[in-house]
């Protein structure tokens, strides 16, 4: 009878921390906006900004010093693809430079005067194409546009100089070896498709710690000791404040994942291949690991603002340690040893090749025990720093005089 009456008391001590933690939630209005309102609207604006996927229209300024038919021909069908536009002719470098400088364009590309004398000649020339390296999108769109008007202006000179008499011969002649590009997982070729996903990802691990943290500052900031545990019936037994608090997080949680793995990449049209019932089964370690490692940061934050210094810090480091948006086989060991102390860097990179890639959960076994490896190492560490948390506060309370009963596991 015992056994039962300690586990009814332990559930019951743990639904009483999951409503004040609930409570406290709702009624904190900084710990209210990193938990529903950042989560809601951070992956609308980020996605909104990105919705156009690649850049188009960038402005090129000419400077044609061959003024020759050749040379109009490659300005003309540069300004008809769809990725720039003509924006102005110069009459020399410096005036070109001097309108790069200003950011009125964002390449130049220079005919030399010999352009079509030397092509006439059956000479080799060139174009030179100068692009504001700052934007890596707008220096694609410069590059490439050049170089494909190049290759289709080679490939009908070859053919005019061929001599052959079909059809079929000029084409083999153009393109002797063909190919046939098919972009995978990402077909728009956008940047919105390639980033974002581990955004989104990312967000739901630093929003969680963020709000645990602010809820843990306040703790400390109402108590006269800044102990994190109150003296209260219900608050002797570490594992039943862990749980409960866990659960309050949980269950949070599982709706603001909801929105941003399942609605915002069908909202935003990115691709989404992960079958709901691999993306559950993801989300539920992914979740317990950054609760659980949000709950042992909070236990060292002494003041609201002190985890937001901590972990919007990090935030950038974070993504490129995930290997999203940088190599990983390109990353040094020892921050790559770093990254695994982060539930982000697996959540993400399980979450890409899943959602983007068409992975099912057996392609990302390894991502998805360490995930679970994570959060039972971080639920002990959580478990024993609120142990600690709790015997401060009782030697806080019989520094008062105060009695209170013995502490519990």
């Amino acid at each position: 009878m015992s056994i039962f009456r300690n586990l009814s008391e332990g559930i019951h001590d743990a639904c009483y921390v999951w409503r004040d933690e609930m409570r406290q939630v709702f009624r904190d209005e900084g710990v209210l906006i990193f938990f529903i309102v950042v989560p809601l609207v951070y992956p609308l604006l980020y996605s909104w900004i990105y919705n156009n996927e690649v850049v188009h229209e960038v402005p090129v300024v000419v400077v044609d010093d061959c003024h020759s038919q050749m040379s109009r021909q490659f300005i003309r069908r540069c300004d008809a693809s769809p990725d720039i536009k003509i924006a102005c002719y110069a009459s020399d470098m410096d005036e070109a430079r001097l309108l790069m400088s200003r950011q009125v364009v964002r390449a130049i590309y220079w005919i030399p005067s010999d352009f079509q004398h030397r092509l006439n000649r059956l000479e080799q020339t060139a174009v030179a194409v100068y692009c504001d390296m700052s934007l890596m999108l707008t220096y694609k769109a410069a590059y490439q546009t050049a170089v494909m008007v190049s290759q289709e202006m080679n490939s009908e000179i070859q053919v005019k100089l061929s001599g052959h008499y079909t059809h079929r011969e000029e084409q083999i002649q153009a393109k002797p070896l063909d190919y046939d590009s098919q972009p995978l997982f990402n077909p728009a070729g956008g940047y919105g498709s390639f980033i974002l996903p581990g955004v989104l990802i990312l967000i739901l691990q630093q929003t969680l710690v963020l709000g645990i943290g602010l809820s843990a500052g306040t703790t400390r900031e109402s108590n006269r000791f800044q102990d994190l545990v109150p003296i209260q019936k219900h608050y002797h037994g570490t594992f039943r404040i862990v749980l409960g608090k866990s659960l309050c997080y949980l269950m949070v949680y599982a709706v603001m994942a909801t929105w941003l793995t399942v609605v915002v990449p069908r909202l935003f049209h990115f691709p989404c291949l992960a079958h709901w019932q691999d993306l559950l089964l993801l989300m539920v370690p992914y979740l317990l690991a950054c609760i659980f490692f949000g709950i042992t940061v909070s236990c060292i934050v002494r003041y609201r603002e002190n985890v937001m210094l901590l972990m919007v810090f990090v935030s950038v480091p974070l993504l490129f340690l995930s290997g999203v948006s940088w190599p990983q086989s390109s990353i040094p060991g020892f921050w790559q040893g770093v990254s695994w102390l982060f539930p982000s860097t697996f959540g993400i990179r399980a979450y890409v090749r899943m959602n983007t890639m068409g992975a099912t959960l057996g392609d990302v076994l390894t991502e998805y025990r360490l995930l679970w490896l994570q959060a039972l190492a971080y639920f002990g560490v959580a478990y024993m720093v609120y142990r600690f948390q709790i015997r401060q506060s009782f030697q806080h309370a019989k520094e008062r005089g105060s009695e209170s009963p013995t502490p519990q596991s």
